[in-house]
């Protein structure tokens, strides 16, 4: 009789860390190794009482980097992301915030991977000259029925047909551009960094999108945004953090009043005096905050993501 143990598939359990932060306006990731990887470890049951702390650990070892604030985002368990024909991969993601620091990784520029995203100097060409036009051959590729859910799909998550962009849907549209083979990981086409995004191993661009639209979820409902800024800063700064994350501007005085009346932030009394203008006041996160009402985020201040 044969051993069961050698003939079952054998369960591995990996973890991988989204770090992100924002410098000088733009929101970057953290990545190892070519093609761009985000960093990653196994668990070691034997050594980690938790699944976090055999990622924080393994994340210091690849990268130098302590992480601070870390929530878990999904799991991942499809077949075949293993090595090997017996080994099936589980890989927990998770979601690590942080101010840019030295690191033996690199730090990207998160829109380098999803170039589709990023509104904040108008709506991006490749939208208009190349995605919609591909997306409406798809639609009209498909039999009368799946013609109307195709149409429905391309209209919800690219905003095809006048409807509105959702900017928390990054996932579904990376997962649509990889259902229709335009993406370089769907192994259909030739990397176009310019126009398809900078491609990234495995299924880590996946990974990253999810966070992405996780991440801007929750800066209408929790203070999350305050993880990448310094102690004191301008609301400018803060603003700036924001739209890099929304990937799309906002209205200055609705969002000071929303920040200011929500009780987020409090005047320091010093000011900033290096901005080549009138001093900025500094504030402060108001970390009383999460105990005055459950969900302190910084609302809708209004986005504007198309131009």
């Amino acid at each position: 009789m044969s051993d069961f143990s050698e003939q079952s598939t054998r369960i591995r359990v990996g973890l991988t860390a989204v770090v992100l932060t924002v410098t000088d306006e733009r929101p970057r990731v953290l990545t190892i190794g070519v093609p761009p990887a985000l960093p990653s470890t196994t668990l070691d049951a034997a050594v980690d009482r938790t699944l976090e702390r055999s990622l924080r650990r393994g994340v210091a070892a690849s990268t130098g980097l302590d992480l601070g604030y870390v929530e878990q985002l999904y799991t991942l368990g499809d077949r075949g992301r293993g090595p090997g024909s017996r080994t099936r991969l589980v890989s927990v993601a998770y979601l690590a915030l942080t101010r840019e620091a030295p690191t033996s990784g690199e730090w990207h520029d998160l829109y380098e991977f999803l170039p589709w995203e990023d509104f904040r100097g108008g709506r991006p060409a490749v939208l208009d000259d190349v995605i919609i036009p591909i997306l409406e051959t798809w639609v009209a590729a498909a039999s009368a029925d799946e013609r109307a859910r195709r149409r429905e799909r391309a209209a919800i998550v690219f905003g095809v047909g006048g409807s509105q962009w959702d900017v928390e849907r990054s996932l579904e549209r990376y997962e649509l551009l990889y259902e229709i083979g335009w993406v370089p990981e769907a192994a259909t086409v030739g990397a176009d960094p310019p126009t398809r995004g900078e491609a990234m191993a495995f299924d880590h661009r996946r990974i990253a999108a999810q966070a992405l639209g996780r991440l801007r979820g929750k800066l209408g409902y929790r203070p999350v945004v305050f993880e990448l800024l310094p102690p004191h800063f301008t609301l400018r700064q803060l603003q700036r953090v924001v739209e890099a994350l929304w990937g799309g501007t906002v209205h200055t005085q609705n969002f000071r009043r929303l920040v200011e009346r929500g009780g987020l932030v409090e005047g320091t009394g010093s000011f900033d005096t290096t901005t080549g203008g009138r001093p900025a006041e500094l504030y402060r996160f108001r970390r009383e905050v999460m105990l005055e009402r459950p969900a302190p985020g910084v609302g809708n201040p209004g986005m504007r993501t198309a131009g």
